[in-house]
């Protein structure tokens, strides 16, 4: 299993060449891309996405999230923001999939930096 963010996501289905579409286009070629509900949610709140687009997002599997997930999401962004550190409530719905199932995220977000201590593996 490999997760995908909103921010790769739609960079590959726009188009757009570099080393996260790559890897994006390979876990979907291997059938392992994987995306979390939150992602799901963000990519079809866009106004501007195609019907091909949108059918291509549906195709692909959605994670389960696993018992306790909301209160360890919740716990571990208030712990990041304790630190001083930048975590909005998506990357951290996003990066809390990643952690459950101990599975690496595919992203274009540079945010997701701050979730690596915590044992967030990037592609």
């Amino acid at each position: 299993m490999i997760v995908v963010d909103t921010s790769s996501l739609q960079r590959y289905l726009a188009g757009f060449l570099g080393r996260d579409t790559k890897a994006v286009a390979d876990a979907v070629a291997r059938e392992e891309a994987y995306l979390p509900p939150v992602v799901v949610t963000e990519a079809l709140s866009n106004p501007f996405l195609s019907p091909d687009g949108a059918g291509r997002i549906l195709a692909l599997p959605v994670i389960d999230l696993l018992d306790g997930y909301w209160v360890r999401a919740g716990e571990m962004r208030a712990g990041l923001i304790r630190l001083g550190r930048k975590a909005k409530l998506g990357d951290a719905l996003i990066a809390q999939v990643c952690l459950d199932y101990d599975a690496p995220l595919i992203t274009h977000n540079g945010d997701f930096d701050n979730f690596v201590d915590l044992g967030l593996k990037l592609l």
